[in-house]
């Protein structure tokens, strides 16, 4: 998925610490309805979900949307009716610092928006939907 520029990496100083930006426990999409008598091969949906610094999914951007088929749509739309909903440890960046005699301490803390790439995986089985969900190798702002 292409990285815009509100989606640039960030670059930690020497002495900065990052913590957080992962999902607090959330519920997964649910396989549409729609598609369950029809019962398609597995449909992967790709999807960039944008964090801000409380937290909070802001959006959820998914790949070759406006291209997508009809079908398809339904899949789109469960992904982002989940994910809309997720809550995220935000990303925490810690400046860390030594004094005269050699001991570390935190300087000062900020909380900064961050985006993580997600492969949602929709298949169907006996009339049965099963979802599954990987963070992707691109995304972490």
């Amino acid at each position: 998925m292409k990285q815009d520029a509100d989606t640039a990496h960030y670059t930690l100083a020497m002495g900065d610490v990052a913590t957080g930006a992962n999902v607090l426990p959330a519920a997964p999409p649910i396989y549409p309805a729609d598609q369950l008598a029809a019962c398609p091969p597995p449909v992967e949906v790709e999807a960039l979900v944008i964090v801000g610094g409380d937290g909070k999914v802001g959006e959820v951007r998914v790949a070759d949307e406006s291209r997508a088929a009809a079908n398809r749509r339904s899949f789109i739309a469960a992904v982002r009716a989940a994910v809309i909903q997720w809550t995220f440890a935000p990303l925490k960046i810690d400046h860390w610092a030594a004094d005269a005699e050699g001991n570390s301490h935190v300087v000062d803390s900020e909380t900064k928006p961050f985006s993580l790439g997600y492969v949602f995986r929709f298949a169907c089985h006996a009339g049965k939907g099963q979802v599954s969900s990987n963070a992707s190798a691109g995304g972490h702002t």
